[in-house]
């Protein structure tokens, strides 16, 4: 959480918007928008989507998520395919990028139960 909290921050210093901006935008507190910033709180997948509008950039960006980190890449060619013989792929995944893809999970869950109680 601290290195996506530490890409918020720094995307944000380097488009030039201030964490008044930042708050305002989220509809929170400027101390409740501090404590991303500081990786005190859980981020929402619909913060961290609001979080990507407002730096223009795409939410794997601020997750520092690196597709050569999960696919061996070699010569700008995807290593693995279909039929490969030996795999390729990186057994070891962040432990901050394990948390998102739980808490991605979690709120599609809730996003699929608030659709199924509007039916």
């Amino acid at each position: 959480m601290k290195e996506v909290a530490a890409t918020i921050k720094r995307l944000r210093e380097l488009k030039g918007i201030t964490r008044e901006v930042m708050a305002s935008e989220l509809e929170l507190s400027l101390s409740g928008y501090s404590k991303i910033e500081r990786g005190e709180t859980e981020l929402s997948l619909s913060k961290l989507y609001k979080i990507s509008d407002i730096l223009e950039v795409e939410v794997p960006k601020i997750l520092n998520f690196d597709v050569s980190k999960v696919f061996n890449i070699s010569n700008n060619n995807v290593v693995q395919g279909t039929g490969a013989d030996e795999p390729h792929f990186h057994h070891q995944v962040s432990q901050h990028t394990e948390k998102y893809i739980a808490l991605l999970e979690a709120e599609n869950a809730r996003l699929q139960e608030v659709l199924g109680k509007k039916k």
